[in-house]
């Protein structure tokens, strides 16, 4: 999903969490290089990060998923638990694009995820997909993987999310709201649901809107998440 730069005259904060130096110092470049964002913060550890995201308030964390300490795992599970940091994106960073710890990394709160190896643009439109709200980071790409490790449990020992509770949510969902969270789940953004269904993109923001306040969602993200781990949507082979 390609983005247009903010236009709003308020950048797009954003905070670095990274333990090596030499990579958040290149993040700081690109990002600042952009009129529509800034570094507001950089972080070496996971308990930093969090503490800067108190303080500074940041529109985004780029957040390295293994750091010493305190791990991307914990410190988005922080972020996320924090009532005060609800308008707070996590996108995490991996060193492969393919990492055990992506579906836990949803399931603590990241808003979506980006490979440490990808181009510039790539992550510059991550921040602004991020900070939007729109969707989830690389649908096409990411929905088989994010799939695959839901339908497997999740990694690093991550515990069950829930799936019953999310089932009994789903009741109070519209057909068309699970239409639209199902679209969702398949990685479609909001302008292809619409040519989809035949309504207008104005239209699906607001299935999509009601559907994360009825089952607590932060985010596209989290839709994905609860489609898959309710079962409304079944892992395909891909």
């Amino acid at each position: 999903m390609e983005t247009t730069p903010n236009q709003d005259p308020t950048p797009i904060r954003v905070l670095l969490a990274d333990d090596q130096a030499l990579l958040r110092s290149a993040f700081k470049v690109l990002v600042d290089s952009e009129a529509d964002m800034c570094v507001v913060g950089e972080a070496s550890d996971g308990a930093q990060a969090f503490e800067l995201a108190r303080t500074v308030r940041p529109d985004v964390v780029l957040m390295d998923i293994r750091m010493p300490g305190t791990d991307g795992l914990a410190a988005t599970r922080l972020i996320s638990a924090d009532p005060e940091l609800t308008g707070v994106r996590v996108v995490m960073l991996t060193t492969f694009e393919v990492d055990e710890y992506v579906a836990a990394a949803l399931r603590a709160g990241a808003s979506g995820f980006l490979g440490k190896g990808a181009e510039p643009e790539e992550l510059l439109n991550a921040i602004r997909v991020a900070a939007a709200g729109d969707a989830l980071l690389s649908p096409a790409a990411t929905k088989g993987l994010i799939a695959t490790f839901l339908a497997q449990g999740g990694g690093a020992g991550d515990a069950p999310a829930g799936g019953a509770a999310h089932v009994q949510r789903l009741a109070a969902l519209t057909g068309r709201e699970r239409e639209v969270l199902v679209l969702v789940a398949a990685g479609l953004s909001n302008d292809e649901i619409a040519r989809r269904l035949e309504v207008s993109p104005l239209t699906v923001k607001t299935h999509v809107n009601r559907a994360m306040s009825k089952l607590g969602a932060r985010d596209r993200a989290q839709l994905v998440v609860i489609a898959y781990e309710s079962g409304l949507v079944r892992p395909r082979a891909e």
